[in-house]
């Protein structure tokens, strides 16, 4: 199939990890080259993941697995100012990390950009002079997505755009494929109250929170709890765990391509953020049945759990208050309502479904 215009279709992701929004990417740009014919993505960090319908541009040279994002970013944005002149400028940009960034160098070369947010400004936003240099930029995107409706309010009044809302697309037969593989050696005990968090082991993500709100509970609970996860942060927690004599209670594991069989084990998934968009991490949850503690924080937690009807919510860094919700927490005919009705709402994040959305706007702008 050719683009109007036969223009080609760029996606910009400098540095990919492992969290949900490479999931998206994942996604969303294997159901697009599905559409377009001339479809390339610019990246410092080859993956298997994608479509080999998908052309990857990279730099001939590779940083080390180990370089900063300012790095990648540096290097992909020299990239996309040599595939926007490469291929004279009929193509459309969508970017999905380094927006401000992208936006400036399309700016600059005329060339439209949409691009998808993926966590709350309070992340990123933290100054009157940065703000107005966002909002100067931002305005100029021919169209920024974002993945919840609380994060589309915080955008469109901090920084005086209109925003498009669609929602993180999931596989979900792939996530129930893989809950059902085995676990070797597994921490989790049928007379333990087990409970897992994974995530990037970050200051975002706030497992010290997690590590203190457990230590509170052990005391009057059998618990076994399993943060899973990478990051420079992971020797600052494992000493927090010694420190506080948890090394029975909670291990520690590197995130792996399946997360999911963990979850499944689990009894409770524990969120501790300061900040999201629309944490993956919780609509698989919700699909895997598992009852969801989580901070209330900006933005995502509040609207996939319905205002605390299909979880608990917490103030963020309230490790008491976490405490007492795993002691409060039981099998009980309430919590499970609780999980059978946040079950019914992944129907919302169909992936064919929300990944047409995506083609749709980029039909319409280019």
């Amino acid at each position: 199939m050719l683009t109007k215009k036969n223009k080609e279709i760029i996606l910009f992701n400098p540095s990919i990890e492992d969290g949900g929004v490479e999931k998206n990417l994942f996604l969303i740009s294997n159901y697009l080259s599905k559409k377009f014919d001339n479809l390339t993505i610019i990246t410092s960090d080859k993956n298997k993941n994608f479509s080999k319908k998908i052309n990857i541009f990279t730099h001939f040279f590779s940083l080390s697995n180990n370089a900063g994002r300012k790095s990648k970013y540096f290097f992909c944005l020299i990239l996309l100012i040599i595939k926007i002149i490469l291929c004279k400028k009929k193509c459309l940009v969508f970017a999905f990390q380094a927006n401000v960034y992208a936006i400036i160098v399309c700016y600059l070369l005329n060339v439209k950009i949409i691009t998808r947010s993926n966590s709350s400004s309070t992340g990123w936003s933290k100054n009157i002079l940065k703000n107005y240099f966002l909002k100067f930029f931002l305005k100029k995107a021919d169209m920024v997505i974002v993945n919840s409706f609380d994060f589309k309010k915080e955008l469109d009044k901090k920084f005086n755009i209109k925003t498009k809302v669609i929602l993180n697309p999931f596989d979900f037969n792939e996530i129930k494929k893989k809950s059902l593989m085995k676990i070797k050696d597994n921490f989790f005990k049928n007379d333990t109250l087990n409970i897992i968090t994974v995530g990037r082991f970050t200051e975002q993500k706030d497992h010290e929170t997690f590590i203190k709100g457990i230590f509170l509970a052990s005391k009057k609970k059998n618990i076994r709890a399993i943060i899973m996860g990478k990051g420079y942060l992971k020797n600052k927690l494992k000493n927090l765990i010694v420190e506080n004599k948890l090394s029975k209670n909670i291990l520690i594991l590197n995130y792996n391509s399946n997360p999911y069989k963990y979850i499944k084990n689990s009894d409770i998934f524990i969120l501790t953020s300061v900040f999201e968009g629309h944490p993956n991490v919780l609509i698989e949850a919700q699909y895997l049945k598992k009852y969801i503690i989580s901070t209330n924080c900006p933005t995502g937690p509040r609207e996939i759990l319905n205002n605390g009807k299909f979880g608990d919510l917490f103030k963020i860094k309230d490790y008491k208050t976490l405490s007492k919700l795993i002691i409060k927490y039981k099998k009980n005919k309430k919590n499970l309502l609780k999980v059978k009705y946040a079950f019914k709402n992944h129907k919302i994040y169909d992936h064919k479904k929300n990944c047409e959305e995506y083609f749709k706007i980029i039909m319409k702008i280019i």
